[in-house]
């Protein structure tokens, strides 16, 4: 390059070689990709090794490396070979690819003497992840699906690709799609194969990633959108870890609905029979066993006291208050001496984890028993046999007067 300037006529500019970028050549990828595959025949253990040694620059030829992948080709021509698939089509002859689809993006028939091409082509749809991944998908046959489906759970598994997760997960989700039960069926494949060498831990922290963890009934139809539906589906296809998972998350999830509406009606004073109305909804609707309900109303019932700072007789007040105003709700829901059990240890273990409430064990326990919450039968009980070693041996010694009194009843009836 020459520039003209005053007296003088052939200063050179020099062009600074870190300027010069290196052209992006998807196809010589692709290439490399598909004889990779060709040379160890199909056999996807050798294929993902060979991948993983090569010098393929799969972090800037990633949507290459999963187009080559996608194909019908990738699996009929490598995962089946003996379908004779015509890859030398495309080296061949490539100037043809735009007008008469190649082989390894042709989802369609692939022999010359079967017929038509299929219509659709990779090369003509959008460069877009989901305008490529769900048309392929459903134009797929089912074991063709299978096939993709293991494929990628081996790409992620051996973490062959770079792609953000999301650009994965979110194509799939076209209603067409999910409505056939397409993506439902390609992903039990992609989890079944994933965990074979991954723990679930692995695969949850994989779909956190990819921001799938608490969306996995996206997958399903919507008329099938259960946890029911999930826990059977996934049970039939052998991954009972994952249902266990589930079903603990939407337990966590409901459980933590439920304490948040209460939390809002305890903190305004909300009439009692509106806030019991609210706990029968949640028990209902969540099937919520009787031990957590217990414990969660006694949570929200003593995290509403308006604490006075070290003031102890001022935080005593107010914390036996709190436990009459709101003892008739505790005795709904505390219907049996096993409940009673439970919600005397709730109030055992918080009293030794708050230093302000640690005197103040007998005097709740005492308010519990007059408000009729507590039975006599199961104070006695928790001071005989108790099993909760949380500071016991302290608070037993403060509730001795009490069970003295009681033992001293009992006797006289």
């Amino acid at each position: 390059m020459l520039m003209l300037g005053s007296g003088d006529y052939g200063t050179r500019i020099k062009t600074r070689k870190r300027n010069i970028a290196a052209p992006l050549d998807p196809s010589t990828f692709a290439d490399a990709v598909v004889q990779i595959y060709l040379d160890n025949a199909g056999d996807l253990e050798l294929i993902a090794k060979s991948i993983e040694s090569s010098d393929l620059n799969f972090s800037r030829y990633g949507d290459t490396f999963f187009e080559a992948r996608d194909t019908e080709e990738t699996l009929r021509g490598h995962a089946c070979p003996n379908l004779d698939t015509p890859w030398t089509q495309r080296h061949s002859d490539k100037s043809k690819m735009k007008g008469k689809t190649s082989g390894r993006t042709q989802p369609g028939t692939t022999k010359p003497d079967e017929g038509e091409r299929h219509p659709f082509s990779i090369i003509d749809c959008e460069p877009k992840r989901e305008a490529i991944l769900p048309s392929s998908l459903e134009l797929f046959e089912e074991n063709e699906r299978k096939k993709l489906a293991i494929f990628t759970a081996l790409a992620f598994s051996q973490k062959l690709s770079g792609l953000p997760l999301d650009t994965v997960f979110q194509p799939l989700l076209k209603d067409n799609l999910v409505a056939k039960g397409i993506v439902l069926s390609f992903i039990t494949d992609f989890f079944k194969e994933y965990l074979i060498d991954n723990s679930l831990d692995d695969l949850i922290s994989f779909l956190k990633r990819g921001k799938m963890e608490d969306n996995l009934l996206d997958f399903f139809p919507s008329s099938k959108r259960s946890v029911e539906a999930f826990s059977e589906h996934f049970t039939k296809a052998g991954l009972v870890p994952l249902v266990e998972y589930h079903e603990k998350k939407i337990f966590e999830v409901k459980l933590k609905e439920m304490k948040s509406a209460l939390t809002t009606q305890i903190a305004e004073e909300t009439d009692i029979s509106e806030v019991k109305d609210t706990v029968k909804q949640h028990v209902k609707d969540a099937k919520l066993p009787d031990i957590e309900v217990v414990r969660i109303l006694w949570d929200v019932i003593m995290d509403a006291v308006q604490w006075s700072g070290k003031n102890q007789q001022q935080n005593a007040n107010a914390a036996l208050r709190q436990v009459k105003m709101w003892a008739n709700l505790l005795n709904t829901f505390c219907t049996s001496g096993k409940l009673e059990l439970e919600l005397l240890y709730k109030v055992q273990v918080q009293c030794y984890e708050d230093a302000k409430l640690m005197k103040l064990f007998p005097d709740i326990v005492r308010a519990l028993y007059d408000q009729d919450v507590l039975a006599e039968d199961t104070i006695l009980y928790w001071f005989r046999k108790g099993t909760n070693p949380k500071g016991r041996q302290a608070f037993v010694k403060s509730m001795e007067r009490f069970v003295k009194w009681l033992e001293e009843a009992e006797e006289e009836e």
